[in-house]
């Protein structure tokens, strides 16, 4: 073998994959460190709590011991009366109440993009019922929807209009928990407000030049512009309903009599389980008789209607989009 023939293995190849890979690792552990705070809160806040509730939900748990059951807790939830009951209810509350302060919100906010002068004052004062606490707030209109003492029942006298009794009747109980919510749509206002605001012009000007109506206008350039503001309203609606539990519980306790008397036990529904929602029942499970067990399947049974609802209204909101892109 002649000094010339001798060939020396080429490094420089594994020296640059080396360094690729060592700087690919720098850039994943960079990333890592600037996820970190909210891979911790998810874990903590998340990820660990709906881990836990899978886990007790198997369990007999009252605080102080803890019983393996298996599938009792769920088969438990399919003859539970008390809790179909608040299901329905919820259920009623999500597909009333969610549109309409949806719509509501949006007329509303349509409105005010039309009004010149005193409109900021007007959107201060349309504002302001969200800013009341939900406590105080539900206290306030229970009274004054009383028939018997309320001021609005006095007024409707006089122009030969009778109110029924909201929140002493069964058939009247939700449509006055809906008008509660209608009537502090406060927020649902503003966020459309902006969104309306934000429409280009240009877009509206355009479409009156060819002849396009309003209702025209407001179909195929406002609501697909405006379409992901909607699908966020109605997302987080859904959200908050299937959690109400303060305005229903509130009002029952008030129109009941049972407000002013401390230390007494309440059972939430009132009148006749027209005011009992899903959240209620799990609060009664969890809280009063300590079946921490049984109220966990019921936290995950609102987890996973919520889970529902959303990837539905998110389907539908993207399908209309994509019609309207079309």
């Amino acid at each position: 073998m002649t000094p010339g023939s001798l060939r020396l293995p080429f490094t420089g190849g594994t020296r640059t994959g080396t360094a690729a890979a060592r700087a690919r690792r720098r850039r994943r552990l960079r990333v890592l460190a600037f996820l970190s705070p909210w891979l911790v809160g998810f874990g903590l806040f998340f990820a660990y709590p709906l881990a836990a509730t899978v886990y007790f939900s198997f369990t007999r748990y009252n605080l102080f011991t803890l019983e393996y059951v298996g599938w009792d807790n769920y088969s438990y939830l399919l003859r539970d009366d008390q809790a179909w009951e608040g299901m329905r209810n919820t259920l009623w509350l999500v597909v009333v109440l969610v549109p309409l302060r949806v719509l509501f919100g949006l007329g509303v906010a349509q409105l005010l993009t039309k009004i010149k002068a005193g409109g900021g004052v007007l959107r201060s004062i349309l504002y302001l019922p969200y800013l009341i606490p939900p406590v105080s707030a539900t206290v306030v209109f229970v009274f004054l929807l009383n028939p018997g003492t309320g001021p609005a029942q006095t007024i409707t006298d006089r122009l030969g209009i009778s109110l029924p009794d909201f929140f002493n009747e069964a058939a009247w109980a939700k449509p006055g928990l809906a008008l509660l919510a209608v009537w502090a749509v406060g927020d649902v206002m503003i966020i459309m407000l902006a969104a309306l605001l934000n429409v280009p012009r240009s877009l509206y000007e355009a479409a009156s030049i060819d002849g396009a109506g309003a209702w025209h206008r407001f179909r195929h350039i406002t609501l697909p512009t405006i379409s992901p503001v909607l699908a966020f309203s109605a997302v987080t609606g859904v959200i908050e309903t299937l959690q109400y539990f303060t305005q229903p519980m509130v009002a029952g306790k008030v129109a009941s009599g049972r407000a002013d008397l401390p230390g007494t036990q309440y059972a939430p529904g009132y009148p006749d389980g027209s005011t009992l929602t899903l959240p209620q029942t799990l609060y009664d499970q969890g809280f009063r008789q300590f079946n921490m067990g049984y109220a966990c399947v019921q936290a995950l049974v609102i987890f996973a209607v919520a889970m529902v609802f959303t990837l539905f209204l998110l389907r539908r909101f993207r399908a209309f989009a994509g019609e309207e892109a079309r």
